[in-house]
């Protein structure tokens, strides 16, 4: 089983994630993890921390002539910013000066229960861990579990539908056919708009409110869509609460800062129809084999995979540190006053979508890996390779 943990705080030294259970003989390069945190950076709407920032992983575990060795692996991002912050976040020592404690919590974000639930006297402590700059460390080690899958034949891909009231409106043609070349196509592409969207019109209206909302020192949100090509049947279990593979992805996918809701398929519109209208009938015919009508399942039925590409949806809040102040209250005089403000984004929905990739490609590792065990790479190629010649001939007479 993939498991990773990180650690670190947004203006601490470093970030640091640490993966265990990767398969040895996965082929990792630098470029394989560097890009992915070159694209996490990226985005139309993103503030001045990432003028700051070049962020580059360190491996100091695990992989051994470009190739992991079964042990875990170390990664470590370090913060440039960590210079203007050495005494405000001191690990031992208290500066000579006193450091100015933050009491005003901002709305819509961890300050007042962090503050509550840890017992500390200043909010910063839970600006730091609580802040996004933390999903730079799941990225990267994402990245490794995706190159895993990849070289299985299993990509992941997004790219955004809305930001704001800016949305996609006639992109299925386009989406069908980039995933048609694998889901990493789509990404691709999407890579190519500021704001990773695919339609020309909607990237335009989009960002032009990114623009009028920093004017008005506001934030906005947006909707990812991720999808994940090559995921044969079978994969997940309905047999028990915590094995199903919808669970999994859609808690993957709430884990990251800011997501307040998710969806596979066409979950919240299906809920509005008839089930005729909804669920995905089968073709069976002696050229094609399995084939459907439809998608709106999102490639999972029964908490597994059913062998269609998966479709997961994922909806961000407007980022909570705004400039323009909202109503709060100072914690040591219960005063009521202005929130204070935190450097951020105005729009962090494209970077959304690069996170997004790399928390479930572990999610779908492990689903793999329950499947078809094995200890390393080729191991695992032979039995996934004897699985879906064994799917196939189930659909042949």
């Amino acid at each position: 089983m993939i498991r990773y943990i990180t650690a670190g705080e947004s203006h601490g030294p470093a970030l640091t994630a640490i993966v265990e259970g990767l398969p040895a003989g996965v082929p990792v390069t630098q470029n394989d993890i560097d890009t992915q945190l070159l694209r996490r950076q990226q985005g139309y709407g993103r503030g001045g921390r990432m003028k700051i920032e070049s962020d580059k992983a360190e491996v100091l575990s695990g992989i051994r002539f470009g190739k992991t060795i079964g042990s875990p692996v170390t990664l470590l991002i370090r913060n440039r910013d960590w210079q203007n912050w050495t005494a405000t976040m001191a690990q031992f020592e208290k500066p000579a000066e006193e450091v100015a404690r933050i009491t005003v919590p901002r709305p819509g974000h961890a300050d007042l229960a962090g503050r509550i639930k840890y017992g500390f006297d200043d909010i910063r402590p839970v600006i730091e861990r609580s802040s996004a700059r933390e999903t730079a460390a799941r990225v990267a080690a994402g990245s490794l579990s995706r190159v895993f899958l990849r070289t299985l034949g299993i990509e992941i891909g997004s790219y955004v539908s809305a930001i704001g009231s800016s949305c996609e409106t006639a992109c299925s043609p386009a989406v069908e056919e980039l995933l048609a070349k694998g889901a990493e196509s789509l990404s691709m592409e999407a890579d190519q708009s500021p704001v990773r969207m695919l339609d020309k019109s909607a990237e335009t209206g989009a960002m032009a409110a990114i623009d009028e909302v920093s004017r008005q020192g506001d934030t906005l949100g947006g909707i990812v869509e991720l999808f994940i090509t090559g995921v044969p049947m079978g994969f997940g279990s309905y047999v028990q609460y915590d094995r199903r593979l919808d669970a999994a992805l859609i808690g993957a996918l709430l884990s990251i800062q800011a997501i307040k809701g998710a969806e596979i398929g066409h979950a919240f519109d299906n809920a509005r129809k008839p089930g005729s209208q909804v669920h995905d009938e089968f073709i069976l015919s002696s050229a094609d084999g399995l084939s459907r009508r439809s998608n709106r399942a999102g490639g999972l039925e029964g908490s597994m995979s059913n062998g269609q590409t998966m479709h997961l949806r994922a909806a961000m809040k407007p980022i909570s540190s705004l400039v323009s102040p909202l109503h709060s209250f100072d914690l040591e005089t219960l005063q009521p006053t202005l929130s204070r403000f935190e450097r951020s984004d105005t729009c962090a929905v494209p970077a959304a979508g690069v996170v997004a990739e790399a928390v479930v490609a572990p999610v779908i590792a492990n689903a793999l890996l329950e499947k078809l065990g094995g200890d390393h790479l080729e191991e695992i190629k032979s039995r996934l390779e004897a699985w879906r010649l064994h799917v196939a001939s189930a659909f042949q007479a």
